[in-house]
């Protein structure tokens, strides 16, 4: 059986694997909820992820590291700027730890990371029709098995390691306005449990993995960043969100 493991905040990763399980059937399961007894049960793993700050999220990195030895492992990243080489990455990963590695592809999808800009409506629109065509083709890619590795080239790989250990300090320009129902919505899903409910106060801890899944999915838009008041939020329109972050006929 195939075993699609994927990493979302805000839908794109899901939509992806949602589709690749449509045309290859096998289980989605939700990167945080896997362990390494569900991966043994498979004989072939695609791993679908985001790119963040041109490298990969917390999450999907940590995995490569429990990924088995023995079967084929494909990786399709999706990014909404530039990939700045996070392809690279996966493969030197999937290396380091020994891993028969197929395939890595990347795919451009809609802008997530909107804390500072606002992508047009119609620039989303574009990105998600182009989307279509290039994942059809990745499906089709590995159906048939095909080798796809990608070819040593120019990384920004010294920038996401710098980055990387200080993705947490987001969350200290993270706040609510008078629009918070304390709902509690953004204690469940985040994926590293940084957000807590006190007293019917949202709080912030110090363990954010910058995925911003919080800011683009409160119902009522009352995540802030440093005090902004941005109306614009990003959740796929092709997918529930209330599935974004479960698992799928495990």
């Amino acid at each position: 059986m195939t075993g699609i493991l994927y990493f979302s905040s805000t839908g794109n990763s899901l939509y992806i694997a949602k589709r690749i399980k449509e045309a290859l059937k096998g289980a989605v399961i939700y990167i945080p909820e896997c362990d390494e007894n569900q991966m043994r049960e498979f004989d072939r793993i695609i791993i679908v992820s985001p790119v963040y700050s041109f490298g990969l999220p917390v999450q999907t990195y940590d995995i490569f590291s429990k990924l088995p030895h023995n079967i084929k492992i494909y990786v399709v990243l999706n990014y909404g700027g530039m990939a700045g080489g996070a392809e690279q990455m996966a493969y030197e990963l999937a290396q380091k730890y020994s891993l028969e590695i197929q395939a890595v592809y990347k795919m451009k999808m809609p802008e997530n990371y909107t804390l500072f800009i606002t992508p047009p409506k119609q620039y989303n629109k574009m990105s998600l029709n182009s989307a279509e065509k290039k994942l059809k083709r990745i499906i089709n890619d590995i159906s048939n098995d095909k080798i796809h590795l990608p070819k040593k080239r120019r990384t920004k790989h010294r920038l996401y390691y710098s980055n990387k250990p200080n993705w947490h300090l987001i969350a200290e320009n993270f706040s609510v306005n008078e629009k918070c129902t304390a709902c509690g919505k953004c204690v469940k899903i985040c994926p590293v449990g940084n957000i807590a409910l006190n007293n019917g106060v949202v709080q912030f801890g110090n363990k954010c993995t910058a995925c911003l899944g919080c800011y683009h999915r409160c119902p009522q838009k009352a995540i802030i960043y440093k005090g902004r008041n941005k109306k614009s939020r990003y959740i796929n329109p092709f997918v529930n969100e209330n599935d974004i972050g479960k698992s799928f006929d495990l």
